[in-house]
This record gives C-alpha cells, structure tokens and sequence, in this order.
C-alpha cells in the first residue's frame, strides 16, 4: 500500500522505546501476568518543547462505544459540505498523486485539514517525541494495523506517527459523525486509505470498516479499535484474519467489555491490550478532557449559562467527576446518581448531593449521562422533565438516553442547528436533546489536543509492545497496559511543562524496595 513519502520524513531519531516492557494483567484476567523486562532508563533532561501559541480549535476522541454511532464533530470546519446530498461512494476521486484508494466526503478539502493537523500537533508535544525518537529504528515495519477511530486532527497526528515508525495503516471511523472531513482528505491526499465523512448511514460504517479489512492483497495483523466494532466485525465474519492478528488495541469502555466478553466464552484467540483503563487514560483523558469539553459542548449549542442552573449528572467515574468538578465551579447546583456505593461516597464526599433520579427530575436544567451503561434516560424520565431542558450525553454508548422512544407519532423533532434537536410534546413542553445522544463533547465541540496526544501516545506504546512482543510473551487474553509503559507515556509529556523529576537516593531505593526507574507504584495502586 501507499504510504506518502513526505510525511515519512521526520526529525533525528532518538534511543526508541524497548520492545521488551513490563506487562501486568488485568484484574479481570486470570492469567499469571508474563515476566517481562523494564523499558530502559528514561531522560528527563530534553530541550523543553517549543509550544505553539495560535489558537487552536479541534481535536478527537474521548472514548468508548456500543454501537455504530456514538459521537459528532462540530460543524465548525471551514468547509465540510457534508450535506451536499451525494454519497462519498459514488464518487470518483483521486488525490494529486493519482491515488484512489480511499472513499471521503471531499478530497479538495485537504489543505484545510492540514492547517488543523498541523495546528493539532503543536499541542502533541509526547506523541510527536514518540515519533522522533523511534523513527530510524522502524519499530513497527511489517505492521499492518486496521485502525477504527474517531478521524479527528489529533488521530491524524497518530496515524501518520504510526506510519513514520514503520506501519502500514487502512482507517475508518468509529462513528458516524466524528470525522472531520477536511482532515480525512488531508490524509488521503498525503496518501493513507481513509474510509470515513460525516453523517454515514449505518450500511456505510460496515462498508468503510470492510474496505479497511478486506481490501486485495492487504491482511491486517493488528487492530486499533474504539468501541469494538472493527474487532466484531473481523470475528463474525473475518475468522481467519481475525486468528492470526498479533494484538487488539482497545480504548473504549464498550470495547473492552465486549474482549472480557469474548475471553470469558473463550472466544477471544489473540491477545488484547486494555487502553481504556491505563492510567493515562482514566486519569487524564477521561478526567481533564471532559472537564474541559463538557462546558465547551454545551456552550457551543446552547449558550447556556451555567451559574445557579441545577444539573443532573449520570455516574461518578472519571468522566462524570470531570464534569461535576467543571459545572460546580461555574456555580451550578450539582446533582449525582450512582449505582456503586464507591463512587456514590466519592461524590458525597466532594460536595454533591448524590439521588435518584426520580427526585429532581421535574427540576433538573441540564441532564448529563456518563455511565456507559443503557437506557439510563428513559421516556418516562424525559415525559417529567421541564421545559427547555438540555439532555446530552458524555459516556461513550448511544444507548444511555433511551432516544428511540422520542420517536413515536406524539412527539414532533424539530431541528435548531446541527446536532441540536428540539423534541416537543403535544401540549408544547420541550427538551433540547445534543447529538441525538451520542457522545457530545465531540458532536457539539472539541476535545484538548495536549490530553489527546497522551492517548494516542499509549495508543502507539501499547500497538509496539503486542507487535513486538515475542512469542508466549502474551496468551490469548485481556492484558492492563504495564506501569512502566504509563510511566514512560507520562515522562514524555514532562519536558513540555519543563518539569523535571526527582531521583531516588541509593538508600531510598534500598529502604522502599524500587527501582531508580521504575515502575514507581505497584499495579494495586490508584492514583
């Protein structure tokens, strides 16, 4: 396949990441966790990184999901044209090298989306280190990765990270409305099969999945999912490429449930990495992100203002903890529902009152579900709410409000702008419901690159370590990413805060028990 030879310059390499890493397994795995050796010894003295200060507007994904679609993008491009009315499939386009072999909205729209790759990748600061350290060493030639993620500028970054360190890639998206479509022609104008635009119908997202799977002469031996859809669709209908994969990379909260899934019924036959619940996820990702994007996402649809609003929050992980914490300081009165006592205390703890849902639900201004969970939200619960409520969802899954049951004759939709809907009962009562339920930080608005680039630095770290990783190293089961990895991920990201570690002293090191350079915190440990 043809991979475009200007993105594949770089700068001077430096010592890569070791193939050989720590591994720890998943607590939900009862596999003994393989004996691997550490990465080397990590450099904190690099030359701070120069950070861009133009204003910066996109960014990709947060992550999990249950079905075909569960997040948007903001129709803020410069130029989408995503509702000219022609699908992307009967077109016949080409980049400027000739190339066809991909299927986008627009393939003029490719200097747009480089502005924003490259505006992308001045707040990526460890992904981009990632890259120039490993580039000479290839660690990653002879990969073959089907990737099915959100096609955002962030994800753009890792793609062509991929490519530089020796990956052959084929994309598509997770969702049927994240992608942006400037940088998906970016893309397939520096010559990467991309295979997603915003608004595909649910035939179009298995076809565009299918294109990056069983394309002629192309076998795909490792697999970046969000949401598990590339992985189930390789299993139901692609078993003999599915066996031979090397590793699935998982970073949603769906996905993942899906691979214990599969392990449990003995069904899963290559080993799986779970992203979703490393440490530079559920700690940076799921928390700074949303706590940023949520405001953001509501602002940008709504123009509501936060200060004595009473909101309703679905769930106390780290995504809902992201959000209290950003609405409570803008002054709004907060309320949590919780299933799990844990979290329930969390939040009691931190300030919230924690209730069911049934006691504030006439009173509530904005509803808010991050619980991953389905039909969180039901009719019933939208027959109570008052009018102009604003109904959205920052959990991955399309399924927490149970939306279908708003579309039944008695209810009428009325469109206000993209990705906002008012649905009105018959005696006039309405809601605004965001991105139709899907994920809205990414429907209605955009995402912090500087966390993203933490993501997708783990993304590349973990897809590295199950390419490279000898045989036995790992059985056919669900493995937690190692510490020395999240560890390695997070030093990365240091030099760009100018922030410089402490050592341990030889007699600290005797007297606790760990390394000079790790891993600093045993795998019980919560941060």
């Amino acid at each position: 396949m043809s991979q475009s030879a200007n993105r594949a310059k770089m700068a001077n390499a430096r010592p890569g990441v070791s193939s050989a890493s720590l591994a720890q397994k998943s607590p939900a795995a009862a596999t003994k966790p393989p004996a691997l050796n550490y990465l080397k010894a990590l450099s904190f003295n690099e030359t701070m990184q120069t950070r861009n200060t133009r204003i910066r507007r996109r960014s990709m994904s947060v992550s999990s999901q249950d079905s075909y679609s569960s997040a948007s993008y903001s129709d803020a491009s410069y130029s989408s044209d995503e509702e000219d009315g022609e699908n992307p499939r009967e077109k016949e386009q080409a980049n400027s090298s000739g190339q066809s072999d991909f299927c986008i909205r627009n393939i003029k729209l490719y200097d747009f989306g480089r502005r924003e790759i490259d505006i992308a990748e001045q707040e990526m600061p460890g992904i981009v280190l990632l890259r120039k350290r490993n580039h000479n060493e290839k660690p990653l030639e002879g990969a073959r990765i089907v990737g099915c993620t959100h096609i955002t500028a962030q994800a753009a970054v890792l793609i062509e990270t991929l490519s530089a360190l020796g990956a052959q890639v084929r994309w598509c998206a997770c969702n049927i409305y994240s992608t942006q479509n400037e940088v998906a022609a970016a893309l397939a104008e520096a010559g990467y099969p991309i295979f997603a635009w915003k608004g595909e119908s649910e035939e179009d997202f298995w076809w565009c999945i299918e294109q990056c799977i069983s394309y002629q002469g192309w076998t795909p031996n490792l697999v970046l999912d969000d949401g598990g859809d590339a992985t189930h669709l390789l299993l139901k209908k692609y078993p003999h490429i599915f066996n031979q994969l090397k590793g699935i990379v998982e970073e949603s909260v769906t996905g993942v449930h899906r691979l214990y899934q599969l392990s449990k019924q003995q069904k899963l036959s290559v080993p799986a990495m779970n992203v979703n619940d490393s440490v530079t996820k559920t700690k940076f990702d799921n928390l700074y992100c949303c706590r940023e994007s949520i405001l953001d996402s509501l602002k940008r649809t709504t123009d509501v203002m936060f200060g004595g609003k009473q909101v309703l929050v679905s769930g106390y992980g780290e995504v809902g903890k992201g959000c209290c914490q950003a609405l409570k300081g803008l002054g709004a009165v907060v309320y949590v529902t919780e299933v799990d006592p844990i979290c329930a205390l969390q939040a009691c703890m931190d300030g919230f009152r924690v209730v069911r849902m049934e006691e504030v639900i006439r009173n509530i201004d904005i509803l808010i579900t991050c619980t991953g969970n389905k039909h969180v939200v039901r009719r019933d619960h939208m027959d109570r709410l008052k009018n102009g409520c604003i109904v959205c969802n920052m959990g991955h899954s399309n399924t927490e409000i149970d939306v279908q049951s708003l579309r039944t004759a008695d209810l009428t939709w009325q469109k206000v702008r993209s990705q906002v809907d008012h649905v009105i009962w018959p005696d006039g009562k309405r809601i605004t419901l965001l991105a139709e339920g899907r994920l809205v930080n990414l429907s209605c608005s955009s995402v912090p690159s500087f966390v993203l680039s933490i993501t997708a630095t783990t993304q590349a770290v973990a897809l590295i370590e199950l390419f490279r990783a000898p045989v036995g190293r790992y059985q056919n089961d669900v493995y937690l990413l190692p510490k020395k990895m999240d560890e390695y991920v997070a030093a990365l990201h240091l030099p760009s805060f100018d922030a410089h570690l402490t050592e341990l002293s030889d007699e600290q090191v005797k007297y606790s028990g760990i390394s000079k350079t790790g891993p600093f915190k045993p795998h019980y440990y919560r941060y």
